[in-house]
């Protein structure tokens, strides 16, 4: 089996992200490139899990992307990208979001990652919502 090839790109010039649990870039080619849609908190019967405590929802949404990912065949490593969508984000936020971030990127496959402030989303319970691209061979 072929290994797919990618590249994190973390130059020494800019700040170490693999740190916070993403990667500066990541360069990758592969057969197949799946675009996920946002996944959120809810459960399989659109359960809200978690309640008000975003770092629960995180860790839910972030197991949401990885059963969409590994319905396909991949894993978390084959993401490459991600946009997290977090409801009046605020600095003191960050470590309930980068720990959940940490939690499920664990390994030395970091994506790039982009966290987006918005007022609300889909669902005036949802704290955050997680869009990602994975690269697969």
């Amino acid at each position: 089996m072929l290994t797919m090839a990618k590249e994190y790109i973390n130059p020494d010039a800019l700040f170490r992200s693999v740190d916070h649990g993403f990667s500066q870039a990541v360069a990758a080619s592969g057969r197949r490139t799946l675009y996920v849609s946002g996944q959120t908190a809810w459960d399989r019967n659109k359960q809200l899990v978690g309640g008000m405590d975003l770092a629960a929802q995180a860790r839910q949404a972030f197991r949401n992307l990885r059963t969409v990912v590994e319905a396909t065949g991949g894993t978390l490593a084959d993401v490459v990208s991600l946009r997290l969508y977090i409801v009046d984000y605020r600095p003191e936020k960050a470590e309930a979001v980068g720990g959940a971030l940490r939690e499920s990127f664990a390994g030395p496959a970091k994506p790039a990652a982009t966290w987006i402030g918005v007022a609300s989303l889909a669902d005036p319970g949802y704290l955050i919502e997680i869009e990602a691209t994975a690269v697969l061979e």
